[in-house]
């Protein structure tokens, strides 16, 4: 049953990629319009088909994908958003029900993994997608075309970072296999010695504050850096493993507020935000992220200790 649900909700994840390939491959001032169609076919192909053919295929796809992003033929091209005495007035109308989607998102998603855990919360997650979607309909009152329009519309000006979480979520469990945390083990065994606990906890805050810049994600630079550096010079000097081990992933979302990896977080909002600067969010979090960081440091030392 999960795994059917599931099926489904790929394959409309898949028709909306490519209904967006769709729409940019109709908008003809668009200087990259086959490029950018072909990379949200392929996209849509993938959740579609990706369970019934082989995996070397599905990573040629992904390459393609890659080397579209790499030489910047992914744009977005000039589909025209609603004027700005539009949004105003609409913003007017609706009000704090613009809120009521979003929430019943989490709300469902919630409700389905902890009243029926078999389901788990990816299906719960599709479900409050699908609510959330019939009830954006009825407190805005727009047609199906306004829908696949401004839905493509989004998908297209926020680009290629839309893919990230996936693709970095691939890249940690491939770290972890590949025995990643032994090899930072070895190396950070060459400038903390044993017994310092105050190098061993500068040397687990900084590692995972950095694994998760390069990799975008703090639980997958959990798994690894906690292997390579947190039990061979944290734990087993008796840090308390609640407080070290919660510190030591929150050190990691320092690592997230300073990095274009973390592409849900900062440059998405960048791409809606339409800033002139792609790494604005990035810019203005930088002071603060690296103020916590320290904060996180003397913390683990004094608390966990």
């Amino acid at each position: 049953m999960k795994n059917t649900l599931l099926e489904i909700f790929y394959i409309i994840s898949g028709l909306i990629s490519i209904t967006a390939a769709f729409y940019s491959l109709k908008d003809k001032k668009h200087p990259h319009r086959l490029e950018t169609a072909l990379f949200w076919s392929i996209f849509g192909f993938i959740f579609i088909a990706g369970k019934y053919i082989p995996s070397w295929i599905v990573g040629i796809l992904i390459l393609i994908m890659g080397i579209l992003t790499a030489t910047k033929r992914v744009t977005f091209g000039s589909l025209i958003n609603s004027t700005e005495e539009f949004r105003e007035k609409s913003s007017k109308l609706i009000g704090g029900k613009i809120f009521i989607p979003a929430l019943t998102i989490g709300i469902i998603a919630f409700a389905v993994a902890q009243g029926i855990p078999s389901l788990g919360g990816l299906v719960g997650l599709g479900f409050g997608a699908l609510a959330a979607t019939i009830i954006s309909f009825f407190i805005t009152k727009a047609k199906p075309k306004e829908f696949t329009y401004d839905s493509s519309r989004l998908l297209l000006q926020i680009g290629a970072a839309s893919i990230l979480p996936q693709l970095l979520t691939a890249l940690g469990a491939l770290f972890t296999k590949a025995g990643v945390g032994t090899v930072i083990s070895d190396g950070i065994g060459n400038f903390v010695q044993q017994g310092n606990i105050l190098g061993g906890v500068i040397a687990y805050c900084l590692g995972m504050a950095i694994f998760t810049m390069i990799m975008g994600n703090a639980f997958a630079a959990f798994a690894v850096i906690t292997a390579g550096i947190g039990i061979p010079f944290v734990y087993s000097q008796g840090a308390n493993p609640a407080i070290a081990g919660s510190l030591a992933l929150t050190a990691g979302y320092c690592g997230t507020l300073m990095t274009p990896m973390a592409a849900n977080f900062n440059i998405v909002p960048a791409a809606i935000l339409q800033t002139k600067n792609k790494n604005r969010v990035i810019i203005s979090q930088f002071p603060i992220a690296i103020a916590l960081l320290i904060t996180h440091i003397l913390l683990m030392y004094y608390w966990a200790f």
